[in-house]
């Protein structure tokens, strides 16, 4: 089927040919009107601090046809507390795709030093389709919203139809507005958002899906792009189906540490005494699971539900933690009544994560009324399946790939290489942004980040040319900077967001150790 990319979008002219890109020569009869509109700033509601103010914009559901429909965009903002250091605006992003972050300014003003904060107004929004800014919907219930199970080939026609079903459920409630829910056209929001506040250019810190929705930002508006943190990064390599894979691949590093660290300490978790001692319990409970599911703190527990968390074996105490109740869970429960262990099961077909704190879950403090309960997952779902036509369409091929990464990445690869809903969602209106433009921006990584692996902050740094990385060695968790106050990564980003000057090479950090040792509180 031939692909549906417009003809500038393929040439990578979009940014500069299209109106929202006009010189600043032009006349304001020639600027697009949405790019004229000025915020109205209002308290943003009775239990927000005064000084978060909220306005809404309006955004074209399709920037080809300005003229259209139009969609709602909340926007926040914290002034500077120092008018004579205000630099200009930093819009702050915590992830996604499908989380809020209106209200991310509050945490930010909170976490970030006074004489790095003093130099910004911070703002936030909703994407588009997200929480305030015209949600959508594709009305899906509890149960189908997750991101696919483990791969089993009895139960994949199953899964076959599982997918469709989500894709056809979007399409038949909202196909007429999530073509349009994509990080190029969020992209061209943020400009939008840039223009209504009278900037000539925006600052800029990103987490996770952020770190994307920067690095196009940096691509489609190079000259509008001052300073750009990106922190835990998306390598646009492998959106968006490599990033979900990424959780198969880079689980096992963390596993094989995990393993060494709990052997370290057998004394106290009884998991064994060797790297493979522990490896063998890990496995022999996950098949005494399949077998014969358990209940443990009211959930029933089968061999899939204990690998569908690869995220956990990146914390290792968290890890040995778990696997050590787990165990005495299995040992200590009665036998399942007859038919309850069927390992397939009924069981959710996993968690989205897809690169973002706060998939599927709105940002702290975010309101929820008129909100539909499915919004994060219709979101999630249109920008993981229209930003890019690389989906396979045959679902065979999907079944090849599970089956062959159940092998080589045991853990947590036929869940992440199963099939989706994008294997039958509709072909995306434009191509992905390719990474040619030079991005002068700064990007951040724990080594140990379970959300996006140290490999793919790495494929972040490499495609985008002139961009600097820090790297926190020895840092657990999704968000280096402000992750902490101690955090090694807080000290270059403070002096780049202050002086503007990115390091003149790559940064590697030690971050403090966290205290993880048995009867000490788990911190880091």
């Amino acid at each position: 089927m031939k692909r549906l990319v417009p003809l500038l979008a393929a040439a990578g002219l979009i940014a500069t040919a299209l109106p929202w890109a006009a010189s600043s020569q032009a006349s304001a009869a020639q600027t697009p009107e949405y790019l004229r509109q000025k915020p109205t700033w209002q308290r943003c509601s009775p239990d927000k601090p005064e000084v978060v103010e909220c306005a809404t914009l309006k955004v074209p559901l399709d920037y080809q046809h300005p003229e259209g429909r139009m969609l709602d965009l909340a926007i926040s903002r914290m002034k500077s507390g120092d008018p004579a250091k205000r630099r200009g605006v930093l819009l702050v992003n915590p992830g996604g795709p499908g989380a809020g972050g209106l209200y991310r300014t509050i945490r930010t003003d909170r976490e970030m030093p006074k004489d790095v904060r003093d130099h910004y107004d911070l703002i936030g929004f909703d994407p588009r389709g997200v929480g305030e800014s015209s949600p959508v919907t594709c009305g899906l219930n509890r149960d189908e919203r997750g991101i696919g199970g483990a791969y089993r080939p009895e139960t994949f026609a199953s899964d076959v139809a599982w997918a469709r079903g989500i894709a056809d459920k979007c399409r038949e409630k909202s196909g007429d507005v999530l073509p349009y829910i994509t990080t190029r056209n969020t992209a061209r929001d943020i400009d939008v958002i840039r223009a209504a506040l009278g900037e000539r250019t925006i600052s800029y810190l990103g987490y996770s899906y952020g770190t994307y929705l920067g690095a196009v930002y940096s691509q489609m508006f190079p000259q509008r792009t001052d300073r750009f943190v990106l922190d835990s990064g998306i390598d646009p390599q492998r959106v968006w189906r490599g990033m979900i894979q990424v959780w198969g691949t880079g689980a096992e590093p963390a596993f094989e540490r995990w393993t060494r660290w709990a052997a370290e300490r057998s004394d106290y978790y009884g998991l064994g005494a060797t790297p493979q001692a522990v490896a063998d319990t890990f496995w022999a409970l996950v098949a005494r699971a399949d077998r014969e599911p358990f209940l443990y703190n009211g959930q029933m527990i089968t061999g899939d539900v204990i690998r569908e968390e690869p995220s956990l074996y990146f914390s290792p105490h968290e890890a040995s933690v778990a696997i050590k109740g787990l165990k005495a869970g299995a040992d200590q429960a009665p036998k399942p009544p007859s038919g309850t262990n069927d390992p397939a099961g009924k069981a959710p077909r996993g968690t989205a994560r897809a690169g973002g704190p706060t998939v599927g879950q709105p940002e702290s403090g975010t309101a929820s009324d008129g909100v539909p309960d499915d919004n994060a997952m219709a979101v999630y779902w249109s920008v993981v399946c229209g930003d890019t036509d690389s989906w396979p369409r045959d679902p065979g091929q999907y079944a090849r790939d599970a089956a062959q990464d159940k092998v080589k990445h045991p853990l947590y690869g036929d869940f992440a290489s199963n099939i989706k809903p994008c294997a039958f969602w509709q072909r995306p209106l434009e191509a992905e942004t390719p990474m040619k433009t030079r991005a002068a921006v700064l990007t951040v990584q724990n080594e140990w980040d379970p959300q996006t692996p140290l490999t793919s902050g790495q494929g972040l740094h490499g495609a985008l040319r002139g961009s600097r990385m820090v790297t926190a060695l020895g840092a657990e968790g999704h968000g280096a900077y402000l992750a902490t106050p101690t955090a090694c990564a807080n000290i270059p980003v403070n002096a780049y967001l202050t002086m503007g000057r990115l390091p003149a090479q790559d940064v590697s950090c030690q971050n403090p150790p966290p205290s993880t040792e048995p009867g000490q509180g788990h911190g880091g």
